[in-house]
């Protein structure tokens, strides 16, 4: 029954328009710094690029579009997905369905394929896109989606963050946080990824890992302009993940 009800597109809908309002309240209390103050150079003077965060931290990404940027975030096809695509729909993002997985015979099931496609079709249509690096269930371990794409498009991925001095930390797998009004917002843009359209997999590796550290840097460099540290950051299993995933991708 409540399953039922949760699919209903009267309840997604009517969801995703409240977390849409929710989201502008929040922005509109809330006053941003930008760092460092040239953050949008690479997204005007290089053409369309490949916009990214950790996931769990994505709420609020909206808040950095300005009027006119022509933006398409990626958002997983489940039930949750499609509360947080109304919502991205109704704040000015363009949409994508679909994600990618940790096991590749998980990826085409999701979505994932055709998401690359229409992405891909995006860049070279001149407008950006937003994914989130890392792939569910595995919180701050970049995945290949975002390298691949970034190979196959020539496009820069650009690792950023936007987090909130007043918000709620959920205890899930992705440690997912929740700006709250009448706080301050940092949004960090951190230093462009390129990946070589004719890269092996050794340097596909090092870009991955090189987007990892990046967002790290970033995260903690938009924590520390709130005074704060990021809760994240060093969370238990992490580390492993990371040396389970480059020693798969050194094998």
């Amino acid at each position: 029954m409540l399953k039922s009800l949760w699919r209903s597109r009267f309840v997604q809908q009517s969801l995703g328009s409240l977390m849409a309002l929710y989201l502008r309240l929040v922005q509109r209390t809330s006053p941003m710094t930008i760092i460092p103050p040239d953050a949008y150079r690479a997204m005007d003077e290089t053409g369309p690029v490949i916009l990214t965060m950790w996931h769990g931290q994505h709420f609020m990404q909206t808040f950095g579009l300005r009027a006119g940027d022509r933006v398409h975030v990626m958002i997983s096809r489940h039930g949750d997905g499609e509360v947080n695509a109304i919502a991205a729909e109704k704040l000015g993002m363009g949409i994508v369905r679909g994600s990618g997985a940790q096991r590749t015979d998980q990826v085409r099931k999701r979505g994932g394929v055709q998401a690359l496609r229409a992405l891909l079709s995006l860049l070279e249509k001149g407008d950006h896109v937003s994914m989130t690096a890392d792939v569910p269930k595995v919180s701050r371990v970049a995945g290949e989606g975002i390298i691949l794409l970034a190979q196959l498009s020539g496009r820069p991925i650009i690792p950023a963050g936007i987090v909130s001095s007043r918000r709620i930390d959920f205890k899930s797998w992705d440690a997912a946080s929740l700006g709250l009004p009448f706080g301050r917002i940092a949004l960090v843009v951190g230093t462009p990824i390129e990946v070589p359209r004719q890269a092996d997999d050794a340097t596909r590796e090092q870009a991955r890992r090189a987007l990892e550290i990046e967002l790290d840097r970033v995260y903690a460099q938009a924590y520390r302009a709130l005074g704060q540290d990021d809760p994240g950051a060093n969370r238990e299993g992490v580390r492993e993940a990371r040396e389970r995933k480059a020693t798969g991708a050194a094998a």
